[in-house]
């Protein structure tokens, strides 16, 4: 029977027999199969989880299968260092919801939801005493690295908005529901190869993304070489000249260290002191205010104040001294 898209996202690929449990014998069965996590109940449990840990394989990767009502499970520093994980886990979210935390990031699972988590990152899975159930794909760590590169690493969401989430998902429920043995190893292929398109994807926006934000500030140095004599040019202008926000202009000179403010004035002072250099000492040469005003100074006190604070010498000194 045909099943539509949307239910097909959020459809549940598994079962699972929760049952009350010690906190400390759940962790145990947590750190056999996944690693090093500790588990905190609600506080009303007492010290215990309503919960389950079962494995299966899932073409031809380990899979854990976790049901759980806990408050929070976690992975900091110190579990890491004494067990640093092997794996990759491609978390679905099969039941319920689940806060992830991670790469100082905070992502929303809903059923059918995928994250891959990085095990050699800390990491925070907060269930608010909710009943979850999610799925984990342990996928080995080099293998990844050598098919994909660094983009899988850190803790990443697989955005259900796009078409390859979609592919994915309809792959994954093949994979739960064929009992065929023989034609597994060619499902899992086939979902390495759909996520690998979708992490090139994500590379590709991200370089887009990049050369984007590298196109607005390069425009912008420009813009301010030719328009930094104008007395009336400012941040405001520079940024209605590149049709971008404010906002938007200074996040883009915070790659380099600056405000689009300070640019402008650095502009101005360099040019001014270039000015000043190339003056003589003769009838008719430029005054110093005539320099300031033309460099786009309009406020000859705060030209003087400026630029002895840039350069530790006053523009009369460094006329002087050209002089000389």
């Amino acid at each position: 029977m045909y099943q539509s898209t949307a239910g097909l996202s959020n459809a549940p690929l598994c079962r699972a027999d929760p049952r009350p449990r010690a906190v400390e014998s759940f962790a145990r069965d947590i750190e056999t199969v996944c690693g090093r996590f500790a588990v905190e109940p609600v506080a009303a449990a007492r010290g215990q989880v309503d919960g389950d840990v079962s494995t299966m394989r899932v073409s031809r990767f380990e899979t854990a299968i976790v049901s759980l009502d806990a408050q929070r499970v976690f992975r900091d520093r110190r579990m890491i260092r004494s067990d640093p994980g092997e794996h990759l886990f491609l978390l679905i979210q099969d039941k319920g919801r689940c806060r992830i935390h991670q790469n100082d990031e905070t992502v929303l699972l809903t059923p059918g939801d995928m994250y891959l988590v990085d095990s050699s990152r800390s990491s925070e899975f907060f269930y608010d005493g909710m009943h979850s159930r999610q799925i984990s794909i342990h996928l080995p760590r080099e293998e990844m690295l050598h098919r994909f590169g660094d983009v899988c690493l850190g803790g990443i969401g697989i955005d259900r908005s796009d078409p390859l989430f979609l592919s994915m998902r309809a792959v994954l429920a093949k994979i739960f529901t064929e009992d065929s043995a023989a034609v597994a190893p060619s499902l899992g292929d086939a979902f390495l190869s759909l996520l690998g398109a979708y992490f090139h994807c994500v590379e590709h926006q991200e370089a887009k993304s990049t050369a984007a934000a590298n196109s607005v500030l390069s425009r912008a140095l420009a813009v301010i070489d030719r328009n930094a004599n104008d007395p009336a040019f400012g941040p405001q202008e520079l940024a209605d000249q590149l049709q971008v926000s404010p906002r938007t202009l200074q996040r883009h000179f915070g790659q380099i260290g600056e405000t689009a403010s300070k640019r402008i004035l650095s502009v101005r002072l360099e040019t001014a002191r270039a000015r000043l250099n190339a003056l003589g000492d003769g009838p008719g040469t430029q005054t110093i205010a005539a320099v300031a005003y033309d460099c786009g100074f309009n406020d000859l006190s705060y030209f003087y104040r400026a630029f002895r604070e840039r350069f530790g010498a006053s523009p009369g000194d460094v006329r002087k001294n050209v002089a000389l």
